[in-house]
Parts: structure tokens; C-alpha cells; sequence
């Protein structure tokens, strides 16, 4: 059942009381002291005297009451609204146990504003009472939530005052009961936040990538979260709405459809200002997730070494940072010493302060870090063992690869950046020749900024590599569009100089006609890292590049697979220049 309230709680009286005289202050108390006599939604003795004050003041009254009929909240509008005050913020699962009885002077029905109040807040029934010149009540409009409903209520037939039912109890004890058997049969056993996900995409944005490649994304990150998606709304925009992203309208569309399919959170395929979560977040009343959380959120679930732990730390400070300034009235209450003069700090100020303090910390523990790696590449360099280093979009089977060719037991997940610490194997020729084969960490496109200069540091490991492995998804419909933008990526980063060999993975999921068709390329290697299909000529194609050996190595020239002697182990992740998309 929703929260019940003792009789000693005090009702709030909100809203417009400005320029209300001390006699009109007076009845509104008396208003807030009535209580809902009997077993209906309103009684005829509250309707008549709520309607008489409202008439008096020409403005809508507002009353929340309570199951058991005490008046918790009297809200004073205008001639056509009311606003009604934040309640608990700890959302209702069902039915916050209120119901909202107002008055509409101007004989309107139900509005659009009022369903969507009763839906967002979860109230138990919304009334809106009509009366006629001499303040006396016309008509009853009611709406209740209905659980599998869609719009997820229903609206009432009208009725005149003395002809509602008295039933009011028992409909909420349904309700209830519907709600409880809902929510048991969708979650079915199911531990993991369900999420509405958002897309609002402009010309710009479509021309550089489709709105539904982007949501397949997002919807791939999430499952890597471990969040359930709901459902999805797309929206195309000639720009971006600077306070909501996707306009007050859509917003309140947005927040009644999370409501409706369950959903905690909203995840927004894009990042978002701070003041427009904060916005969003106030219309939605849910938590707002833009894509840098989610993929940070990944990142922190993923980082296992100390390295990859402290860098992901690092770029979620950075990303808290900036939205310091947008926490609510709490952060500034001042905090002054004894003896200090004037206010002192306050807890805004405080917050950023330490938030510096350890950026700076976590800093200087990453630079050392990187001192040692590169020491290490320092050996590596004296010994002149060229580096051939594994890049790719996420998901694209490079530790796979890296395991097949060195038998290692490198994480090899199918999901978005299983693999968060890049990892180097020796892998050893015959001849006395050998390599250190490195797995990075994977690209994405558009990858928070923050992650981007948080994991400089171990990406400086591509800068002296020989060669790059460009892996890609053969089974991937997007396969040329990821390979571009890790292409652009590697620009950016500078590594445009480095030789680069592309090979097409996980080959065993195509189809005949598919294989037959990017053999046609020239230079195309396929191969499947996981059923370990053709690495003997990928292995043949990375002694060719780095060892400048003529096409056609003899078959005894096989190489050996090692991790003995001489096996240096590094592990961390990192990012260098301007990376947007490095993840």
C-alpha cells in the first residue's frame, strides 16, 4: 500500500499566497484542517468548500490528501494552473498514496497537464471539480493509473456532486494488487535497472552516422552495463534544444513513456550539459544518464589493474568537475570556522577543492606509472625487439587474437570492452627473432573526452610500434564504418606513419557469398582468432612487414608460440592525443 501519514502532520500551504489578505490565509487553513469524510474520492461538504474559496480568489485550489482523508498539501494557483510543490523524491513504485483534488474555473475538463502530473507522480486518482457562478460544484472529473494500460490510466466518466461511488478504498486495494502482480511478472527474478534510451540526432549528426547504428550502440553499451532497455525514442531536430536537448514537450513525452514501461533511468545517446541533466532530471523525476556515464560506468567496471583503476578514477573527476556548480541549494550552506572572517568556505567550494586535490594526486601517481612503462619500452627498444601492436573497434576480437597467437588466458569477453588494461605477449620466430605483440584497449566512436586524456598514458605504447593489426568484425554490417573511424582515430593520435595490416576476424560467421566477396579485395586477410583459422598466413603476413621477408615464407619457418624466457608482462590502458573515440 502506498504511505500513510499520522493525524499530527501540519498541511503546506504553497503556491501564490503572496498578495492574499490575512482572511483569505485563514480559510486556506481551515481548508488544510477539513478531512474526506467517508468511503468516495472527494465528499460533497470538502467539494463545496474548496470551490467556494476558489471562486472567491478567482484561482485554482489545489488540495493533496492523504488514504485515511487528511489534507497534506494546499496549493494556490492561478485562473488556469496550479504547481504543484516537490514532493519526496524517492519515486513512488506504484502509487505515492495522494490524490490530488483541484478546481478548474473555467469549466475545463481533465488536461493534458493533469494526466501527465498524475502519471509522473504516481498519484493514487486526480479530480478536477467545475462550478457554476454561485461557487457551487457542477461536475467531477476523475483519472486513476491503471497498470498495462496504455497510456497507463484511465479517465472517468463525469459525474455531479453526490453520485460518485463510494468505493474508493476498495479500488485502491486493486490497484495495488495489479500493480504487485505487474511488477512481479516483469521482473522475472531480474536484479538489473531498466532504462528508456534516448536518441536526438541533427542533420550533422546523421550525415556523420545513423540514428539507428547509434542506438544499436547504445543499446550494446547497456548491455555491457548490465541495464535492461525498456524502449527507445528517437528524435530528429534541425539543432539541439539548449536547455532540454530534446524540448519541454517531448521531454514530458519522454517522462510519461519511462514511467509507463517501468523504466529508473533515461540514457541519453549523447552528453548532456550539466544544466541540461538537471533540467531533464526535474521534468522526468528519474535519474539522467548521458553516453560519457554509461561508457565511465563500463570503464569502472572493466579497469583491474592499478593503472586502469586510477585512470578511469581519474576521467570520472574530471566529468564530476564541471557539474559541481549544478547540485542543489545544499552544496551552498556555509561551512565558516570559528574565528574566520566572513562566511568562510562554502560546501560547493569545499567539493571542488578536494575534487582538485585529488585530480592532482591521482596525476602525479599516473605520471610516475608512466615513467616506469616507459622505462620498460626503453629495454624493449636496447634489445631492438620491434612492438606489433592490435587495434580495432571494441568487441572486435583482439584478445581473442592475442591469445591464439601466444596460448595466453587474456580476458576474451563478447561484449564492449571486456578487455579494459591492454596486455603484451612475446611471440617468438624462428631464427632468433621474435616480437612483443600488444593488445589495446578497443575504440568507439565519439569516447568521452575525459577517458580520451585520463588514458594517455599507456596508448603512448602504439607511438613505438613497428606495426599496426588493424582487426575487424567480418560478421559486422558496420564493419567500413568502424574501420573509418578508426582510421580517423589513428590520425589523430598521429600513428598515421605507421604501417598498418588489415585483417577481417571472426571469418566462421560468414557466409560463403559474404567470404567470397571481401577476398575479392586486394590485401585482405580473413581469419577466425577464435576457431584459430588461418593464423598461420596472418603469422606470415607480421614477419613480412616487420622483418621485410619476401611473399611466399617457407613452411618450415613456422613461427613458436612462447611465453618463456624473456616474457615481459605490462599491463594498463591509456589514451594519447586528441582522442574522441578511444575507448
Amino acid at each position: 500500500m502506498g504511505p500513510e501519514f499520522g493525524r499530527s502532520s501540519i498541511a503546506t500551504i504553497s503556491g501564490y499566497v503572496q498578495s492574499l489578505k490575512k482572511s483569505q490565509i485563514k480559510r486556506l487553513k481551515q481548508l488544510s484542517e477539513r478531512r474526506i469524510r467517508g468511503n468516495a474520492v472527494v465528499d460533497n461538504d470538502f467539494a463545496r468548500a474548496v470551490c467556494a474559496l476558489s471562486r472567491d480568489l478567482s484561482r485554482q485550489i489545489g488540495t493533496l490528501v492523504d488514504r485515511q482523508g487528511h489534507v497534506r498539501y494546499v496549493i494556490v494557483g492561478d485562473d488556469h494552473r496550479i504547481d504543484i510543490p516537490d514532493l519526496d523524491r524517492s519515486r513512488a513504485v506504484r502509487m505515492r498514496g495522494l490524490r490530488l483534488i483541484h478546481t478548474h474555473i473555467k469549466g475545463e475538463e481533465l488536461t493534458q497537464e493533469d494526466l501527465y502530473d498524475l502519471t509522473l507522480l504516481r498519484l493514487d486518482y486526480i479530480t478536477a471539480i467545475t462550478f457554476d457562478q454561485g461557487g457551487v460544484p457542477d461536475r467531477i472529473y476523475s483519472a486513476h493509473l491503471l497498470p498495462g494500460a496504455d497510456p497507463g490510466y484511465t479517465v472517468e466518466e463525469p459525474v455531479r456532486p453526490g453520485q460518485q461511488s463510494e468505493t474508493f478504498r476498495e479500488d485502491i486495494a486493486r490497484l495495488e494488487d495489479l500493480f504487485e502482480r505487474e511488477g512481479r511478472s516483469s521482473a522475472g527474478g531480474r536484479a538489473r535497472p531498466r532504462a528508456l534510451l534516448v536518441g536526438v540526432y541533427t542533420p550533422d549528426m546523421r550525415r556523420r552516422r545513423s540514428p539507428e547504428d547509434s542506438m544499436s550502440e547504445l543499446e550494446e553499451l547497456c548491455r555491457t552495463a548490465g541495464v535492461e532497455v525498456a524502449d527507445r525514442v528517437v528524435q530528429k531536430r534541425a539543432q539541439l534544444d539548449p536547455v532540454t536537448v530534446v524540448g519541454s514537450g517531448k521531454a514530458r513525452e519522454i517522462s510519461i513513456q519511462a514511467v509507463q514501461r517501468g523504466a529508473e533511468l533515461v540514457i541519453f545517446d549523447l552528453e548532456l550539459s550539466a544544466a541540461q541533466a538537471k533540467r531533464m532530471s526535474q521534468i522526468c523525476d528519474l535519474k539522467i544518464v548521458d553516453r560519457t556515464q554509461l561508457i565511465l560506468d563500463i570503464f569502472a567496471r572493466n579497469a583491474r589493474s592499478r593503472d586502469g583503476k586510477l585512470q578511469v578514477e581519474l576521467a570520472q573527476l574530471r566529468y564530476l568537475k564541471g557539474r559541481l556548480s549544478e547540485k542543489d541549494d545544499n552544496m551552498s550552506r556555509l561551512t565558516g570556522g570559528i574565528g574566520g572572517r566572513g562566511p568562510g568556505e562554502t560546501k560547493l567550494e569545499i567539493g571542488r577543492r578536494r575534487v582538485h586535490d585529488r585530480i592532482a594526486r591521482l596525476e602525479k601517481e599516473l605520471k610516475s606509472l608512466r615513467q616506469r612503462r616507459e622505462l620498460n619500452r626503453n629495454r624493449r627498444t636496447d634489445r631492438k625487439v620491434p612492438i606489433v601492436s592490435i587495434v580495432g573497434y571494441t568487441n572486435a576480437g583482439k584478445s581473442t587474437l592475442l591469445n591464439a597467437l601466444t596460448n595466453s588466458d587474456a580476458v576474451a569477453e563478447d561484449r564492449l570492452f571486456a578487455t579494459l588494461d591492454p596486455t603484451t605477449r612475446r611471440l617468438r620466430f624462428p631464427q632468433e627473432r621474435e616480437i612483443i605483440l600488444s593488445d589495446t584497449v578497443g575504440f568507439i566512436h565519439e569516447l568521452p573526452p575525459e577517458l580520451g586524456r585520463a588514458f594517455q598514458a599507456t596508448l603512448e605504447e602504439l607511438t613505438d610500434a613497428s606495426l599496426l593489426i588493424h582487426l575487424m568484425d567480418a560478421s559486422d554490417e558496420l564493419r567500413e564504418d568502424r574501420a573509418e573511424a578508426v582510421q580517423l582515430i589513428l590520425a589523430n593520435m598521429g600513428l598515421a606513419s605507421i604501417p598498418v595490416l588489415r585483417v577481417y576476424n571472426k571469418a566462421d560467421c560468414l557466409t560463403e557469398e559474404e567470404r567470397r566477396f571481401l577476398e575479392r579485395r586486394d590485401d585482405t586477410l580473413l581469419i577466425s582468432a577464435l576457431k584459430k583459422q588461418n593464423l598461420e598466413k596472418l603469422v606470415e603476413r607480421i614477419e613480412e612487414r616487420v622483418f621485410f621477408l619476401p611473399s611466399g615464407v617457407d613452411d618450415e619457418q613456422t613461427p613458436v608460440q612462447d611465453q618463456g624466457v624473456g616474457y615481459e608482462p605490462a599491463t594498463g590502458a591509456g589514451g594519447t592525443g586528441d582522442l574522441t573515440g578511444i575507448a
